[in-house]
């Protein structure tokens, strides 16, 4: 099998200083199309690459995983809403300026203020489509029986209008 890429190039990539910098870039979030370019081969010999080198395609999938679990944990994070922490700090002044023109400063405090972020709609209609989806997939193709009286339905209205026109 001919491997894609100039002659040799694939070499330097199954080394383990390689194999990392796949690793890194696919963590980082690039896609194979990104890390093809990254390399200097065309998005074709990557995914030959893959196909062809356990080593290169699990050193995606190793960099990849981290990240969709941090995804998906973020996602569901914001589908039940959560408590979040700010910490503020508030500057008095004395009102009077000093010779640089900035107000003169009496005090600092710093406190913490706790929020809640509800839950987001979205998140939540995402989450419930892609893991619950025999219950809550948008359904865009209609049941059988709803399809024959939609259709029954326009014949009878263009009937309709075939007898108004004629």
């Amino acid at each position: 099998m001919i491997i894609a890429g100039r002659k040799g190039v694939y070499e330097e990539w199954l080394t383990q200083n390689g194999l990392t910098v796949i690793e890194g870039w696919a963590r980082e979030g690039l896609t194979n199309k990104q890390i093809a370019k990254n390399i200097g081969v065309s998005e074709r010999a990557f995914t030959e690459w893959v196909n062809r080198f356990p080593a290169i395609s699990s050193a995606l999938k190793n960099g990849k995983a981290p990240v969709d679990f941090e995804v998906e944990n973020s996602l569901l994070k914001r589908a039940k809403g959560y408590t979040v922490t700010e910490t503020v700090e508030e500057i008095y002044t004395t009102g009077e300026k000093d010779i640089d023109g900035n107000y003169k400063i009496r005090s600092r405090h710093v406190r913490k203020i706790t929020r809640e972020v509800p839950p987001d709609v979205t998140a939540i209609i995402y989450w419930l489509n892609n893991r619950k989806s025999e219950r809550w997939r948008n359904r865009k193709a209609t049941e059988p029986e709803q399809q024959n009286v939609a259709f029954e339905k326009a014949e009878e209205i263009l009937g309709g209008i075939k007898s108004a026109i004629d």
